[in-house]
């Protein structure tokens, strides 16, 4: 009876709300998938729409049994489950697949997933330990363990596979958590210095490091008009779809930048642009109202959460699906370069969704258990 009880509280605290938001911005996106891909120029339609409809049930399903149990049990396997996560990044090195230029994928039997998109989540699970297991301020030594083993390993692995764009925000998750926690002030100079004096210095030795079509991608970003039929092709046709929405937009399945094929990468990293063009100024406007209605719930769980790890845990998913957002913002209205980062929940991509609704889930499991149960 006392267990059916506590079921019955948990229940009644679930945060409705948030699952509302995911659902209608995941289904907005299977929508737009179906849209941007359907058949124009052949009579085939790519069945990516019915994929992503699929991956949301299971991360849907994700979701639920990452709510059912306590966030606490995340605590006591936190470094086992990071340890993991380096594993599976070594593995990919090892003996991962190859595809476009990179070599970020595992196969078990039928299935090809990405360990990066699950490593965001383990990452922050062992970032969170470490950091609420630290009374007071981060010293010198604690600081440069946490950096060595949760900022710089990480993103020299996910850098080699290659995929710049997850290990910069990974990175910048990591120092963003660093600064919640707050460090000494020698430390904060430090870094402020570091962020200041060493990119510029180190520039010619990242750029000599980069790969043909990361540099492509800086110089479309730079001067995207010099050469809009070659390197500066993608983002150039992202901001016609986008404006060719104007206010109200074409309609939706009255687009055509996606199904004619004039925007590459319609349905993953670019989809929002698709969005735009069919729905406008007023409906881009609305999709990004949701998110930004989603991160504040994000951080509202993470102001009331009832202990420090979930404090921490709540913060670093929330600011890392934030980031993702911006970034790829950033991309598609051409004021940041195109890094391969897609919109959360939106764009197309089995094992992304899949652990973005697990993200999901462990803040609706921290909300829900924020307050002690007594009887």
């Amino acid at each position: 009876m006392w267990s059916l009880q506590i079921n019955r509280r948990y229940i009644k605290q679930f945060d409705w709300y948030m699952l509302s938001l995911l659902l209608a911005i995941t289904i907005i996106g299977v929508m737009t998938i179906y849209s941007a891909t359907r058949p124009v120029i052949t009579t085939v339609q790519p069945n990516y729409y019915l994929k992503q409809a699929v991956w949301m049930l299971i991360g849907l399903a994700a979701l639920i049994a990452t709510v059912i149990y306590d966030y606490s049990w995340l605590r006591k396997s936190a470094y086992f489950l990071y340890a993991t996560g380096i594993v599976m990044l070594l593995l990919v090195l090892l003996i991962g697949r190859r595809g476009l230029g990179a070599q970020r994928w595992l196969e078990l039997g039928p299935v090809s997933f990405q360990p990066s998109e699950l490593f965001r989540i383990l990452l922050i699970i062992g970032i969170s330990k470490y950091l609420s297991a630290i009374k007071g301020h981060l010293t010198k030594w604690p600081f440069i363990i946490s950096l060595s083993l949760f900022g710089l390993l990480p993103f020299v692995l996910i850098l080699k596979q290659p995929h710049l764009g997850t290990g910069l925000v990974l990175l910048t998750t990591f120092f963003f958590l660093i600064i919640a926690k707050k460090v000494e002030k020698k430390i904060m100079a430090a870094l402020i210095i570091f962020t200041l004096v060493v990119p510029p210095v180190a520039g010619n030795l990242i750029w000599r490091h980069l790969k043909d079509y990361q540099k492509n991608r800086i110089i479309a970003f730079i001067k995207p008009k010099a050469d809009p039929k070659g390197i500066g092709y993608q983002i150039e046709q992202s901001k016609i779809t986008i404006g060719s929405g104007q206010a109200l937009g074409r309609g939706f399945l009255k687009g055509t930048q996606g199904p004619l094929r004039f925007l590459p990468e319609k349905h993953t990293d670019f989809i929002y642009c698709i969005f735009a063009e069919e729905w406008g100024f007023v409906g881009s406007s609305i999709i990004v109202a949701l998110y930004l209605f989603l991160f504040l719930r994000g951080i509202s769980t993470a102001l009331k959460s009832k202990d420090e790890f979930g404090r921490y845990l709540a913060l670093g998913l929330t600011f890392m699906l934030f980031l993702y957002f911006v970034i790829n913002m950033g991309m598609v209205l051409g004021m940041l370069p195109v890094v391969g980062v897609p919109i959360p929940f939106m764009s197309y991509g089995g094992t992304t969704l899949i652990t973005n609704y697990i993200a999901i889930g462990i803040l609706i499991n921290i909300r829900m258990r924020r307050l002690a149960i007594c009887y």
